[in-house]
């Protein structure tokens, strides 16, 4: 080894404690390799350590440089080189971005067994889309050129800020894929678009209002995998089908959908009921398979998706800044702390399903971190031991996270918002939802079926037109009608009564009434495309 002296060890430091087990060196030697940043000679710091040593910048977020080494190296007996906080920052721009992007790309992926409690709806793997655009970085000029500035109504605010798209399962909130860049530069739905790809046939996508895009519905149905997402109420697709649920069929980007629209009420221990109203787009079209009510439930898995970042931000994090100066620090970081995340959450889920029944949402991010800390600093289970000639898939941290499970999930409700302390305005009761956190004693499901377009009188027509224009078009329903014919064969010949028609056919159209075929060409909904369907 040139330029080490042959009593020092430096491959010595490398590992992560327990985590290394997850992260073994053969696959970071791997990742260095397929990415060509392997050191050309051997001298105190290696590659492999330098990856290992952005691993566990991230582990040990509050603590600076050195003092995350001297973690490294506590409970190391060998000789070890002692680097200079200058030595550890040449290191990481050295190894870059690439190997970690690499490994974490590696690690993502479902981490639960089919027969794990909570991670599958019927056949499907549940997984969910979000963005989190909290994640702050140092306001040093590098990064304000790359993320820009948050703006305020009264000018510049707070830190620069990233937004992060990821692909969650929901049962164990594992990382499935991971993007992320500016906050204002792309919106969530192009963030979400990168993400496609990881989709496979057997997940079910959830996902909330803002990824109801034509071109994301589209391209998720193009992965062959199955959707229930919420829908914006802007949109009025026409009704096709009623079914006896209360749902309905559509068509939206050319696919066959059905629209679940439902209120869901929570009855508070005090007596307070609040809820809201959903609208959702999904690709399961059989009501009896998929009742509307149960697929209103099932909506609701999509939150865990949040707590995935409330463990990434909060836990992980403690909410600190980023520590990198520049946009390359920065990428590499982040890409090595959502492949530690990754690290822990495999561990948790090994863990958890070595008792049978046991559900993941039971296993404690905050004891499994706290336990990854010691296990670094004492050095220990950096290979697996065996009990009886057989692995323990448990080891230390799985130990801890079983020894300290989390109650039961409690149902409560309480309002979504920003704790500002300055702020003179009580906006946190809009929704009616407790300021403080209330135990649920009930939730009451209303599925509301499509109110049906059969008299003028929730148009703006005048008395007569709508009828006329019905009974008109209904006598050959399989034909669309231009604008202009059905002027004709009314007798409006005048310029003024001709621009108020066509005008009243555009405002039927989007009231659901009339379904636009081409230009000014229109077609009847009743009684010509909708349709009861049968009992089951």
């Amino acid at each position: 080894m040139a330029g080490v002296p042959a009593s020092v060890d430096v491959y010595a430091p490398g590992h992560i404690g327990e985590l290394t087990q997850v992260v073994p060196v053969e696959l970071v030697d791997a990742v260095l390799e397929e990415s060509r940043a392997v050191q050309q000679r051997v001298r105190a710091l290696p590659s492999r350590i330098g990856v290992y040593f952005v691993l566990a910048l991230g582990l040990f977020e509050h603590l600076g440089a050195r003092q995350v080494w001297g973690k490294l190296v506590a409970g190391l007996d060998s000789a070890v080189p002692s680097p200079s906080e200058k030595a550890l920052r040449d290191l990481r721009r050295r190894i870059g971005v690439a190997p970690v992007k690499r490994l974490f790309d590696t690690l993502a992926g479902p981490l639960a067994q089919p027969s794990t409690p909570g991670v599958r709806y019927r056949r499907w793997r549940t997984v969910a889309f979000d963005g989190c655009s909290s994640i702050p970085a140092p306001a040093h000029e590098l990064n304000i050129s790359w993320l820009g500035r948050i703006t305020h109504r009264l000018g510049l605010a707070g830190y620069p800020r990233l937004m992060l798209m990821t692909l969650c399962e929901t049962g164990t909130r594992g990382l499935l894929a991971a993007t992320f860049g500016p906050v204002r530069r792309e919106s969530e739905c192009a963030y979400a678009r990168r993400l496609v790809d990881r989709i496979t046939t057997d997940m079910l996508l959830l996902a909330d209002r803002g990824f109801d895009s034509n071109e994301l519905l589209r391209d998720i149905a193009g992965r062959g995998a199955q959707f229930l997402v919420r829908c914006k109420t802007t949109r009025n697709p026409p009704v096709l089908t009623l079914l006896p649920d209360g749902s309905y069929l559509t068509r939206i980007a050319g696919l066959e959908i059905r629209i679940i629209e439902g209120e869901i009420r929570a009855h508070t221990a005090d007596g307070a009921r609040t809820g809201d109203t959903y609208r959702l787009l999904t690709t399961l079209t059989d009501y009896r398979t998929d009742p509307a009510d149960q697929l209103l439930r099932l909506y609701h898995e999509r939150w865990e998706v949040e707590t995935a970042y409330l463990a990434l931000r909060h836990t992980l994090l403690r909410g600190r800044v980023l520590r990198s100066k520049d946009p390359i620090g920065i990428t590499q970081e982040l890409w090595a702390l959502l492949a530690l995340y990754q690290a822990l959450r495999s561990t948790m889920v090994t863990a958890i399903e070595t008792v049978p029944a046991l559900d993941p949402d039971r296993a404690s991010f905050t004891a499994a971190l706290e336990a990854a800390r010691d296990t670094v600093v004492i050095a220990s289970g950096l290979v697996p031991t065996t009990v009886d000639d057989r692995v323990d898939l448990v080891g230390h941290i799985g130990a801890h996270v079983l020894g300290h499970l989390l109650p039961p999930r409690r149902p409560r409700i309480s309002a979504r918002i920003v704790k500002r302390g300055i702020s003179r305005y009580h906006t946190w009761n809009r929704d009616g939802r407790p300021r403080s956190s209330s135990p649920v004693t009930a939730i009451d499901i209303t599925i509301a079926p499509p109110a049906l377009p059969t008299s003028p009188a929730s148009t703006s027509a005048r008395p007569g037109r709508w009828s006329d224009v019905c009974q008109l078009m209904a006598a050959e329903p399989p034909r669309p009608w231009k604008a202009m014919e059905i002027a004709d064969r009314l007798g409006l010949t005048a310029p003024t009564p001709v621009r108020s028609l066509i005008s009243q056919l555009g405002t039927w159209t989007r009231r659901g009434l009339l379904t636009r075929t081409a230009p000014n060409t229109y077609k009847l909904i009743l009684p010509d495309t909708l349709t009861l369907a049968g009992n089951p």
